[in-house]
């Protein structure tokens, strides 16, 4: 029997987070406890739960493995203009971060299986991620326990939520060597996508991409930020090429060696000098102008999706997490960036660098609202 719209929204949480409680369900599908219980016995006499517990029918998961930086964020947001060489009102918060880790938290909530490969301290910080991470839905198992401390990104954010300055101290990420990855390969091999950040150094960044390329799973590079973008250059050098790369313009200047202004032209020019390196897809994140999506001979323009925006931490973590959802969906490429565009505009409403709103079906809502 075919599935409702919210039935395929539920069962897409259970495959995420199969221990999850009728509540937290309820919560984010944004529904009663008594609706879950209701969906949940249309799913089990259409046979696809299996009894008590939330036992899912047998599938091959389309699993996403994300490798990278996980943190703590720290985020401090002015409440007026910023005066420099003093000290300014402001709020502070904590929580969970880092590029791979809000990555796989995205691809979770979209109900995509998601493995994360990180490194942590043994420290309460780390306690904290790993225990936060996992409630999402998204599989800690590979993730390093070092001795020393959880890494941190703290973030100076004026008052209207745009970043001013950051400083990431990711030493913990270290950790993921070669050999790190080796040990986890099993982990890889017969992964849908795998998806890399720039926390990653230079050398694990290529043993990576060999990696991929001996278990033939597509891997999306991530470039955080332009001197991190830059740590991709030795593997394009020696052949090893991303499927997709998704910079925003100044890491896309960074990647072919030169200043690219943003005009379609332009960016036009330096994506074509990636694909002749071998990389399949380009998405060029352009803030407020949208983006630009290559696939190779098809070039798309797409628009930002208007939104009000709170904090802008976390929204290229969430436009490439549902981008990847979309594609597993079936979605041609073009589709699923606009999903990305939609997940954007969820994430910069929200203070939160993963939106606790982020579902399938906010995703559809949003797009709906975005139509003429």
């Amino acid at each position: 029997m075919p599935l409702t719209e919210r039935e395929r929204d539920l069962l897409a949480l259970i495959r995420a987070a199969p221990l999850s409680t009728p509540e937290e369900l309820a919560r984010r599908l944004g529904t009663s406890r008594a609706a879950v219980n209701v969906h949940v016995s249309s799913l089990t006499r259409k046979g696809a739960l299996l009894g008590r517990g939330y036992v899912v029918a047998p599938e091959n998961p389309a699993r996403v493995v994300v490798v990278g930086g996980a943190n703590m964020d720290v985020k401090a947001r002015l409440l007026g203009p910023a005066v420099p060489g003093t000290s300014n009102p402001g709020t502070a918060s904590q929580a969970p971060g880092g590029v791979a880790r809000n990555v796989a938290e995205n691809l979770a909530r979209l109900g995509v299986p998601a493995h994360l490969i990180a490194a942590v301290g043994g420290d309460a910080p780390g306690d904290l991620l790993l225990r936060e991470t996992a409630a999402a839905g998204v599989d800690v198992r590979s993730v390093l326990r070092l001795s020393g401390p959880t890494g941190s990104y703290t973030a100076v954010l004026d008052e209207s939520g745009e970043l001013l300055i950051a400083v990431a101290a990711m030493d913990a990420t270290d950790a993921l060597t070669p050999a790190a990855l080796n040990d986890r390969l099993g982990v890889l091999r017969g992964s849908a996508w795998a998806v890399a950040d720039g926390n990653l150094s230079a050398e694990t960044l290529t043993h990576l991409l060999s990696l991929c390329t001996q278990v033939d799973v597509p891997l999306v590079f991530e470039p955080v930020s332009v001197p991190k973008g830059a740590r991709l250059l030795p593997a394009l050098r020696g052949g090893l090429a991303p499927h997709t790369v998704t910079p925003n313009v100044a890491e896309l200047a960074a990647l072919v060696g030169r200043d690219v202004p943003d005009t379609p032209g332009d960016l036009r020019g330096a994506v074509d000098e990636l694909h002749g390196l071998g990389v399949q897809a380009v998405w060029v994140r352009r803030g407020e102008r949208g983006s630009l999506l290559s696939t190779g001979g098809h070039v798309t323009e797409l628009p930002a999706l208007p939104a009000q925006v709170c904090d802008v931490t976390g929204a290229g973590d969430a436009m490439l997490a549902a981008y990847l959802a979309a594609l597993l969906a079936g979605e041609t490429p073009t589709e699923a960036a606009r999903h990305g565009h939609a997940a954007a505009a969820l994430t910069v409403e929200s203070l939160h660098a993963v939106s606790p709103t982020l579902t399938p079906a906010a995703l559809r809502a949003r797009l709906q609202r975005a139509q003429p």
